[in-house]
């Protein structure tokens, strides 16, 4: 039987016959449609002359059952910021009931009792289901490295006749069914711009680009043989090749379409949960909105929590969780960032001493001072830069401004009350480590070298003031205000007293500049008139702080969060000690 014959047989199987009208509205079939199916499934035995399933269609029905149910809850919900991540998203409460808690119930009530959870983002907090549900867990130890292909893969066996269901969903009704006949995956009737998916006439789901209008996609699916089968292999491989990050979803498509039929759904029936305010709007009470972020929001910009709206994750930031939103009332109306401090940050920032920076920097241009700064949480509010870039290190106009920024900065000799020690951070970069090797297996040779440098760097003069130490391309923004390009450095979080040369290194280091173009920086910055000593500390300075750098991404990597190329360039400007000492 085709997809049209199967939705009129299920739809017999739990309701009674009454008339082709009632089948045509519940099914979503033309009248045409039903009247053919009807015919067809009386021809193939599946309904008696009095339109009632006969023994083949209810043996069919039980055959194709569904066997189990696959759970993916191993994400850390990123995108769930401000909401405090104290718990993982599959605890989240719409309406007093845990998403996790709703999805397992619904299950149990069309009698799926085999149900195998995958946890990653705190999975202890998920143990409790295996007494209380009797679940099976199972562990993607690699859940912040990895998207949900690769914990799928992980269970990939276990595909058969399966729902396969994110954690971040809430239904209004059961989705779940005692029969399926066919396989699918869910999407709304909603037709916004930014699913990447849309239902065709055929009722297939295919690719679109991401600005086109198209069907919101839930996640739930259902596969059953062939296509099980299909997706189990394509899984395996896919996640033996590439585990960068993909979605499942990236199985089931042959190019641009699935290999499974869309089961549209009411866009008020079923709602993925990716955000704070996605939550806000299901369930407005729910206690997981009660986020301090926000009120320290609604407090600082003096308006209501309800005002914070609009509130879009900022996912370039390397240290920070932060995001933007707007206000949509009150005396701060307008648009702003939030800074929230990233994991394992406050065994690396003193929050006061970044205060202080800020302090000392406040009202000279460097940067658009902050609404807000907590010398404690380092919670940091400022007002959003629209339409702003970052430095393109390729683009001599762009290098110019910053080192004429970067000059002007220590022309002031600003004073702070603290200092970054470059070799001392080092020792302390590494001591985070615990006593674990590097994963560069030169990495002891490698500090050897790098220490040799200090009797150098020791015996030289230095222009010691306020230090950025972080001045790297993608902290120079330049934006449009009175009609004028402007420029402002940002993220002071790490600057303090130190050798003003430090700065011209980091550039240098993040551009992994080859060593022409890091004489090239040298030159812009000292307007063609760097003295051959100066030149060699600003080299030594390249190949200590890319020892640095390289050994805060280690420790970074320890608490879950991955660099890649970042982390490598930073180790290979050791390279530099060479072009030093030839220069």
């Amino acid at each position: 039987m085709n997809n049209q014959e199967a939705d009129i047989l299920q739809l017999l199987y739990y309701k009674p016959y009454t008339n082709q009208r009632i089948l045509s509205e519940t099914s979503g079939h033309s009248i045409g449609v039903v009247n053919r199916s009807l015919k067809n499934l009386t021809m193939d035995g599946y309904l008696d002359d009095s339109v009632r399933l006969t023994k083949k269609a209810r043996e069919e029905l039980k055959k194709e059952a569904p066997r189990n149910a696959i759970i993916l809850a191993a994400g850390p919900g990123m995108r769930m910021v401000p909401i405090d991540r104290s718990a993982p998203k599959a605890l989240l409460e719409v309406k007093g009931e845990r998403l996790i808690d709703r999805i397992i119930g619904q299950l149990h009530e069309v009698g799926i009792r085999d149900i195998t959870v995958v946890a990653g983002f705190m999975m202890e907090s998920l143990e409790h289901l295996i007494d209380e549900y009797g679940v099976k867990i199972a562990v993607n130890p690699d859940y912040l490295e990895t998207g949900n292909l690769h914990s799928l893969a992980l269970v990939a066996d276990l595909i058969h006749n399966t729902y396969i269901i994110p954690c971040d969903i809430w239904c209004r009704r059961n989705p779940f069914r005692t029969t399926e006949l066919y396989s699918w995956y869910m999407v709304t009737d909603r037709n916004v711009e930014g699913t990447g998916v849309r239902v065709n006439r055929k009722m297939e789901p295919v690719r679109i680009p991401e600005k086109a209008a198209g069907n919101p996609a839930i996640g739930i699916s259902y596969l059953r043989e062939p296509e099980a089968e299909t997706v189990r292999k394509r899984l395996t491989a896919m996640d033996r090749t590439d585990r960068s990050g993909d979605f499942w979803e990236a199985a089931l498509y042959t190019k641009d379409r699935m290999i499974v039929k869309a089961r549209v759904v009411q866009g008020s029936d079923a709602v993925e949960i990716n955000t704070y305010e996605q939550l806000r709007d299901l369930d407005s009470d729910s206690d997981h909105l009660k986020s301090e972020v926000i009120k320290n929001i609604a407090s600082v910009l003096q308006c209501s929590e309800s005002d914070v709206v609009n509130i879009t994750v900022l996912k370039k930031g390397m240290t920070n969780r932060s995001f933007l939103f707007q206000v949509r009332g009150g005396r701060y109306t307008g648009k702003y960032s939030m800074r929230i401090p990233g994991e394992g940050t406050d065994r690396l920032i003193s929050r006061k001493q970044e205060a202080e920076v800020y302090h000392a920097i406040s009202g000279l241009g460097f940067c658009d001072d902050p609404m807000y700064i907590d010398p404690e949480t380092g919670y940091k509010i400022t007002k959003y830069l629209a339409d702003a870039r970052t430095c393109d290190p390729e683009k001599e106009e762009d290098l110019i401004r910053c080192m004429d920024k970067l000059r002007a900065l220590h022309n002031r000799k600003l004073v702070v009350d603290h200092a970054f020690d470059l070799f001392g951070q080092i020792e302390f970069y590494e001591s985070l480590r615990e006593g674990m090797p590097s994963v560069y297996g030169d990495y002891p040779k490698t500090k050897e070298q790098v220490m040799s440098l200090k009797p150098f760097i020791d015996g030289l003069e230095k222009d010691w003031c306020l230090t950025h130490i972080d001045a790297v391309p993608d902290n120079f923004l330049f934006y449009t205000s009175g009609g004028e390009e402007q420029l402002q450095l940002t993220d002071w979080e790490y600057a303090g007293m130190q050798d003003l040369h430090v700065d011209i290194a980091m550039f240098c280091i993040y551009c992994l500049y080859d060593k022409g173009q890091c004489d090239h920086l040298i030159d812009l910055y000292f307007e063609g008139s760097c003295d051959r000593i100066t030149r060699a500390k600003i080299y030594a300075y390249i190949s200590i702080c890319g020892l640095l750098w390289s050994d805060w991404c280690e420790y970074k990597r320890r608490l879950g969060v991955e660099f890649g190329e970042y982390s490598l360039r930073q180790y290979a400007m050791r390279r530099s000690i060479t072009g030093m000492r030839k220069n």
